[in-house]
């Protein structure tokens, strides 16, 4: 027989209860993706639809074209060409590889073990999305606004989604490029939602005003219509989200995928 319980609480004495360990937070697969990435792809596509179908892209760069004096007066211009363009495809560049470096020495330091994770994803998240977007602009056939006759170029306007004739040649300005090498780093979110979650949205501060830095940038020299960032910006993203799930799959809890609690 198993002896009655002893109440000791009349004598003033309770026996110690045993510590309550806080249940892990768990993230669902089904809320992660619709808060970011169906959320964030919808607004984007509306964007989109504005800017390509309601034809906001033209809207846009006539007065852009029309403030510089109708001409692009800012393509070769100091700041845009060489300090945004070129110093910033260099300094993105250079980003990179000290993420490299310290993910090589993370590889080596037991005291670095928790970052390997973390500064992988970071690695792959941002080559994977500029790679895309490079592929992409090889097949897309889009052309610059500075190639256009409306903007004192010699071709003649056509559409993202109408026919192209033949003989036109070939153009390869969709998405941006040069953006997507500031939007890739969107993905620094996801490093510190890893890393230091409280700080995540500083990540996402990082790669939004890198790449509309980049991006306006690069409209305001005539390179790419607005379209074009909103595309670079959807492929950086999803890239983000999808690596995302792969390194920290959804739906486990977060001591299972080794992250830290985000505090409320």
């Amino acid at each position: 027989m198993i002896p009655p319980a002893i109440d000791h609480s009349a004598d003033g004495f309770a026996p110690p209860r045993p510590a309550v360990r806080p249940v892990a937070v768990v993230e669902t697969h089904p809320h992660f993706l619709r808060s970011h990435l169906q959320w964030p792809l919808f607004v984007l596509a509306c964007l989109f639809f504005v800017a390509t179908v309601l034809h906001g892209d033209l809207w846009l760069a006539d007065r852009l074209y029309a403030l510089e004096g109708g001409r692009w007066a800012l393509r070769h211009a100091w700041a845009t060409q060489h300090l945004i363009h070129l110093l910033g495809r260099d300094v993105s560049t250079a980003a990179w590889l000290a993420v490299l470096a310290a993910w090589l020495v993370a590889c080596t330091r037991s005291g670095w073990t928790s970052l390997r994770r973390p500064l992988l994803y970071l690695l792959a998240a941002t080559a994977l999305s500029t790679l895309l977007v490079s592929w992409l602009k090889t097949w897309s056939n889009v052309d610059c606004p500075w190639d256009l006759a409306r903007y004192g170029g010699m071709r003649a306007y056509i559409g993202l989604f109408e026919w192209r004739p033949a003989g036109m040649g070939a153009a390869r300005c969709f998405p941006a490029g040069h953006a997507s090498g500031g939007y890739a780093w969107l993905a620094t979110y996801f490093f510190l939602l890893a890393v230091k979650p409280q700080w995540r949205r500083w990540g996402l501060a990082v790669g939004i005003g890198a790449g509309l830095l980049f991006g306006i940038s690069q409209q305001l020299r005539g390179a790419h219509f607005l379209s074009h960032d909103l595309a670079a910006i959807a492929i950086c993203w999803t890239c983000a989200v999808a690596l995302h799930c792969v390194f920290w799959p959804p739906g486990a809890t977060r001591s299972q995928r080794n992250l830290p609690d985000i505090a409320p």
